[in-house]
């Protein structure tokens, strides 16, 4: 049987931090804002992943309220995320996510991205497709305010 979850994450835009999305470092002038390291797509695929097999969301597991999680990789998260998955008898089947964005142009570190979040959930490089798009310049993301993130994820019994 396979199961399937919805994921969405959205982070501020603010000077005087990294810009890391899918494990990547993006040079850009501005980063994310968050207690962890703000990657706004593992927060939506651990967001996905976690509702697929009924164990809550990101907020339960990972507290920003938690000072063990504050700069915290994403990547360490999606790790646990996993392992929470294992436990309880399921794996990755498969991700789809956007990533929304007007600045800057991540075309160049989708493949990086991929292969990121492959190796950490030990799936087949092609079962994970990252996208990137703009919205023309409308709402927060087209402002460069933020950067949202949309996840789609199935997953399976072992």
């Amino acid at each position: 049987m396979i199961r399937f979850g919805m994921g969405y994450d959205v982070h501020k835009l603010v000077e005087g931090r990294k810009l890391i999305l899918g494990g990547v470092e993006i040079p850009h002038t501005l980063g994310l804002l968050g207690h962890s390291d703000a990657d706004v797509l593992l927060h939506a695929i651990s967001d996905a992943l976690l509702g697929a097999a009924a164990l809550g969301d990101i907020g339960r597991h990972f507290p920003d309220t938690d000072e063990k999680y504050k700069g915290i990789s994403s990547l360490v998260l999606l790790k646990h995320v996993k392992n929470l998955l294992m436990k309880k008898g399921y794996m990755v089947n498969n991700i789809d996510a956007t990533i929304v964005a007007q600045k800057p142009k991540l075309a160049g570190f989708i493949l990086q991205m991929n292969k990121n979040i492959s190796e950490v959930l030990e799936i087949d490089l092609d079962g994970v497709n990252v996208k990137a798009t703009t919205t023309e310049g409308l709402g927060f993301a087209g402002m460069q305010e933020g950067i949202a993130s949309y996840a789609v994820v199935g997953i399976k019994k072992v």
